[in-house]
């Protein structure tokens, strides 16, 4: 059977969370031995009582080549964590999720993605400011991610798809139920620009517990979180929290200190957020300045072994060229292009004084043999 199958069919499990799922794996090898293994074998692994009779209670129920062909048959395509299409902004946070049901397209230009989230109650200003902040992103080639809610979440996402951009809606339902129902038109019009994204199976309804983790996934999956109108308890605060956590950047859109619906953006802002007057505010502080060569350097230029060696003795402290060269056994001329390339690909950044470090986003470096 299709491996696939079980991991669709242990996203169904009451219990059986990121942590748990890693130390099944860990503990027997594979997703379909894990769905398998016997009962006293999974509670040696740490199942508590309660997950360990969801998962027998599951087994019994639950057909995975069944829950597999209703996902086909949806035309949801599925990643995990073995997936190389996984994101991989996403796959560094502390506790990613399994599986994720895309409707759309994932691209390698969503690496270069900012998350903008607000209140569902916008203000007019509010609502111009999320126009227009996520229109010039979108022009400069940023992807747009953000939850499909009513108010700032709506308005970023049409803005990013009125000027031809990319836009990604992460959901706190399954895929195939849209909520609120008035984005249905919507969310079809993102399928054709971008992904529905959700880490719920099929059937599953917007319940409130959802959207909480939900956003630990918008985050996850871009580069910085801007909140443009936000009240002091609003949901978009634990957006900008599981940033904060995830080393992204979190910036936020001033507000009148008389309006309620910006008090939490101001508070942001007062506690350290970099606050946003313009599109370039957000595009300098993620250097992210010329997004269209950076991708057009990731897609076109093959990473190659010189690349991985000089990633690997680079880090967060400033190097001179002179001495990668000498620990990397290359001539300068070699490690001084090889290093311009990287930075477009966006690997590396030049700190001044021909010095690098590694840029804090660089993922794992893979060889094209």
């Amino acid at each position: 059977m299709d491996p696939l199958a079980y991991w669709i069919a242990f996203n169904r499990v009451r219990g059986i969370g990121p942590a748990r799922l890693r130390a099944l794996l860990d503990a027997f090898g594979t997703i379909e031995a894990a769905w398998h293994a016997p009962a006293d074998a999974l509670h040696e692994v740490g199942l508590d009582r309660r997950s360990l009779a969801s998962l027998v209670q599951a087994r019994d129920e639950l057909d995975p080549a069944a829950e597999l062909a209703r996902v086909e048959t949806a035309g949801v395509d599925v990643l995990t964590w073995e997936d190389p299409r996984y994101p991989e902004h996403l796959r560094t946070i502390y506790d990613p999720p399994p599986v994720l049901y895309v409707r759309g397209e994932l691209r390698p230009e969503d690496d270069w993605a900012v998350a903008m989230v607000g209140t569902r109650r916008a203000s007019a200003y509010g609502r111009e400011a999320a126009r227009t902040l996520a229109g010039d992103l979108a022009r400069a080639g940023v992807t747009i991610i953000s939850g499909l809610a009513r108010g700032i979440d709506g308005q970023v996402h049409r803005a990013a798809l009125e000027v031809g951009g990319r836009t990604i809606a992460v959901l706190g339902s399954g895929i195939d139920i849209i909520y609120p129902w008035e984005n249905s038109k919507l969310a079809e019009e993102i399928v054709g620009h971008g992904a529905l994204v959700s880490e719920y199976g099929l059937g599953i309804p917007p319940e409130a517990s959802n959207f909480p983790p939900r956003n630990r996934i918008i985050s996850g999956l871009s580069r910085g979180v801007v909140v443009v109108e936000a009240g002091e308890r609003s949901g978009a605060l634990i957006t900008a929290d599981f940033a904060a956590d995830q080393g992204r950047d979190v910036f936020a859109v001033p507000g009148s200190i008389f309006q309620r619906g910006s008090q939490g953006t101001n508070r942001l802002i007062r506690d350290g957020a970099q606050p946003v007057l313009c599109a370039n505010d957000v595009l300098e502080a993620l250097n992210m300045t010329a997004v269209a060569e950076h991708v057009e350097a990731q897609l076109l230029l093959p990473t190659d072994a010189t690349e991985a060696l000089l990633l690997e003795l680079l880090a967060e402290e400033p190097i001179y060229v002179d001495e990668v060269g000498r620990a990397a056994g290359l001539p300068i001329a070699t490690v001084s292009s090889t290093l311009a390339l990287m930075e477009l690909k966006g690997l590396v950044r030049q700190v001044g004084g021909m010095q690098y470090i590694r840029a804090r986003e660089a993922g794992p470096v893979y060889v094209v043999e």
